[in-house]
């Protein structure tokens, strides 16, 4: 297999994102066909491939060889069964599904059937990210004791599309703060063993805003601020970013801008800076934006043709539902919950 054919399901923003990130970046794919939602025949018409009418057809098509997964968060689970039932290999946007249940069900699917699962933490694959993990790999920090993340985005709920706003999707740190999740893992190595978290939700029932405390395995302490309760300006350099304490150090990660890092007695040192996303001009297809997507998928495109697991597995993606829903949990309760 020389090429693979990817198709995806879904044709809102993150679809089209995937959609050119396939057709102009990727090494040894193509894009093959779109299915899934009302925007799906224009999406299809744009990138000038098959348009199927149910997602049904496409992941059944013998045309397609891996299929990328960007519908809503409750249809991640019926859609990844589909497409394991059909044989193919899945990208699995984030979160990977609603409830552990369905997250376990989903992995072990893939698994038993020995077919490839990644889920799409593309703040893994930031520059500024993958920088600083390697300076944790290494140990320039020594021992990793605590973190604050955040992940602040301004103008409440209206900015975001219909289908996130809705109870059935969970909320804004189940869509978006997980990232913070998984790349709280991701630096630490570890698991968590205890969570406490307060919310605010929205009249709707939604999460909008959750301030979290984690204790780890090995020891380390984090913090997450997941919001968008505050209005512009919001907060600078606010909306993936890592202030990290070890023995030896500190690091300050800037997912849109600085890396810097400061050891024990030293001044701050910029490491490397993440050009700044270009939203007025070149606007959702900039370079700096579309970077992470591009390797995040080749990754997976790689992981196919090799035969290995990608870099991100459905484990990864099990762990940080656990995780969400565990701080929701915590939250509803005002108790301390452990994983």
């Amino acid at each position: 297999m020389d090429v693979l054919s990817i198709g995806i399901i879904g044709s809102g923003f993150i679809a089209r994102t995937h959609a050119r990130s396939i057709r102009d970046y990727l090494a040894k794919a193509c894009l093959a066909g779109i299915a899934g939602g009302s925007r799906a025949p224009g999406l299809a018409a744009d990138f000038h491939v098959p348009h199927y009418d149910a997602v049904e057809s496409l992941a059944a098509s013998k045309e397609i060889d891996a299929i990328f997964i960007t519908s809503p968060h409750h249809l991640h689970h019926e859609h990844a069964l589909l497409c394991a039932r059909s044989g193919k290999h899945v990208l699995l946007e984030k979160p990977m599904a609603t409830s552990l249940d369905q997250c376990r069900e989903i992995r072990d699917a893939y698994s038993m059937r020995g077919l490839r699962l990644m889920i799409a933490f593309s703040q893994r694959f930031r520059a500024s990210n993958r920088k600083a993990f390697e300076i944790i790999a290494r140990g320039d920090l020594g021992r990793i004791r605590m973190i604050q993340e955040f992940a602040l985005v301004p103008d409440g709920l209206a900015a975001y599309p219909t289908w996130q706003q809705k109870p059935e999707n969970l909320g804004v740190l189940f869509g978006y703060g997980i990232h913070n999740l998984d790349k709280l893992r991701w630096f630490l190595q570890s698991e968590v063993e205890t969570v406490s978290a307060q919310a605010i939700h929205a009249e709707s029932g939604i999460e909008t805003s959750t301030m979290a405390t984690m204790r780890w395995r090995n020891g380390a302490i984090t913090n997450l601020w997941s919001s968008v309760d505050l209005g512009r300006p919001g907060f600078e350099n606010s909306a993936f970013r890592s202030l990290i304490v070890g023995e030896k150090g500190l690091l300050d990660v800037d997912g849109y801008g600085p890396l810097r890092m400061a050891s024990t007695g030293n001044a701050w040192q910029t490491i490397f800076v993440q050009p700044p996303i270009d939203w007025q001009g070149e606007g959702m297809f900039a370079e700096a934006r579309m970077a992470s997507f591009n390797a995040q998928n080749q990754e997976f495109i790689n992981a196919i043709l090799e035969g290995r697991d990608p870099e991100v597995t459905g484990e990864d993606g099990v762990r940080s539902v656990e995780i969400a829903l565990a701080l929701y949990r915590a939250a509803s309760l005002n108790t301390v919950v452990s994983l």
